[in-house]
């Protein structure tokens, strides 16, 4: 026969009561975060050739003539009037014309949100940016004065200041194969506002890279290479990235280890503090 102490079972689920109110606590005082998104700024130049013509020409004539020849008489008459203008122009330019193109990418951003609900912030999704204005794009802190992130206790506000795409075709050394890769390289900008205070809480760049590379052992071959993948694992990057540096300066979070430290990969990111917890047993 088996005989269980109440006090001990009562002791048990007090602790784990505490523990859960404990966490939901924790959830509920998380800060709220914003997430905006990435916005770009790129110049263009393009090459323009005008050639304009212009002619304008007036002319008019005028001639009548009559005459009577006999053997006794004779008898003529003539007139004749001309009048001519004219004026042509001819007019050619060519060059570069330079203008700035601005807006924000609506990619990138999924990962990103999802990697600090995993770090226990809130988020809360804000109004994306629709104006054709594009001088205010930058003005991120009147977007918070007019109310497009209602709700939210912090704006992460992100730029990306360099995109890459490398298309690349190596031989393998000691074979027929040839190797055929596509990567991306994503650099962007970040900063947390508060909105209230407007001040700046962290601020930090952060990459994100993906790469498909596929093998030919033939000339000719055909190779597709996997677009999609690689677009994924920039983002999923890049989200890891946003938020070790957020958790790592502003901290309020619950902690956050990246995904790629969990299946083993090799990414240079932050490592999650450890921390302990006091356990009481009550027999």
């Amino acid at each position: 026969m088996i005989t269980r102490n109440p006090l001990r079972m009562l002791g048990r689920l007090a602790i784990a009561g505490a523990i859960a109110v404990t966490a939901m606590a924790a959830g509920a005082d998380a800060p709220r975060i914003a997430v905006t998104d990435l916005s770009y700024e790129e110049t263009v130049s393009a090459y323009f050739e005008n050639v304009e013509y212009k002619e304008k020409f007036n002319a008019s004539a005028s001639r009548s003539e009559r005459f009577r020849d006999s053997d006794y008489a004779s008898s003529g008459a003539s007139s004749e009037r001309a009048r001519a203008s004219g004026e042509v122009s001819y007019r050619s330019s060519s060059g570069v014309y330079t203008f700035i193109n601005r807006g924000e990418l609506r990619k990138f951003t999924a990962d990103i949100k999802g990697e600090l609900l995993r770090a226990g912030y809130r988020v809360v999704q804000g109004k994306p940016w629709t104006q054709k204005n594009t001088e205010k794009l930058y003005d991120i802190i009147g977007r918070i004065k007019q109310g497009y992130y209602a709700g939210a206790d912090y704006v992460l506000w992100g730029t990306i200041n360099h995109v890459e795409f490398r298309d690349e075709v190596n031989p393998i050394q000691g074979s027929n194969a040839t190797s055929v890769s596509l990567s991306l390289e994503l650099v962007g900008e970040f900063s947390l506002i508060n909105t209230k205070t407007y001040e700046v809480k962290a601020a930090f760049s952060a990459l994100g890279e993906g790469s498909d590379t596929k093998f030919a052992n033939a000339a000719g071959t055909r190779i597709s290479l996997n677009r999609g993948k690689v677009m994924q694992e920039v983002s999923r990057s890049l989200g890891e990235a946003v938020a070790s540096e957020v958790s790592g300066q502003f901290g309020g979070g619950s902690g956050y280890e990246p995904r790629s430290n969990q299946e083993g990969g090799s990414r240079n990111l932050r490592p999650v503090e450890e921390r302990s917890e006091k356990v009481i047993i009550y027999k």
